[in-house]
């Protein structure tokens, strides 16, 4: 049987509503990477919605990035949501030496991936129900969490 094709999207708005379908699609984890995520609406009073059910319902939350500041700085729903989850969300920052990785994906389960081929574009592709096409992502993902040190850890005082 083969897997349902990739739909492919170049517009913010278009990866925005790819993103929400992996979100909702997503039961037991959900591994991300990105450089800094200004592109995905951690922030979002829906996203926020929707993880804090992810989570509730025993999902596990990892983020890998270059830099934090973009989500200390305007997501802040987020920094909530990792203050009151933190037992189910990880974030880590990845090394000097992988700094020059720039693509940008977010994977479900195995199964379902968004994909955006550089992070300086919205050009990328979603597949669901496709665990071929979350393969090699969720190889990179495990290969960059490997190297990558804790960031955004929750901590009595705050964050």
């Amino acid at each position: 049987m083969s897997e349902p094709p990739a739909i492919r999207f170049d517009t913010r708005r278009d990866c925005e509503t790819q993103w929400r379908a992996v979100l909702e699609r997503a039961r037991q984890r959900l591994d991300m990477f990105d450089p800094d995520f200004a592109v995905f609406p951690l922030g979002a009073l829906e996203a926020d919605a929707r993880l804090r059910a992810f989570l509730g319902g025993g999902g596990h939350l990892r983020l890998a990035m270059h830099d934090s500041g973009h989500i200390e700085r305007h997501y802040p729903r987020f920094l909530r949501l990792l203050r009151d989850h933190g037992h189910l969300v990880e974030c880590r920052q990845t090394p000097r030496t992988l700094r020059q990785l720039t693509d940008s994906f977010c994977i479900a389960d195995d199964v379902h991936v968004l994909r955006r081929f550089h992070s300086d574009h919205l050009r990328g592709e979603a597949a669901f129900e496709a665990p071929g096409a979350a393969d090699l992502p969720a190889h990179r993902f495990a290969a960059i969490w490997e190297e990558s040190g804790l960031i955004l850890t929750p901590t009595v005082t705050g964050l």
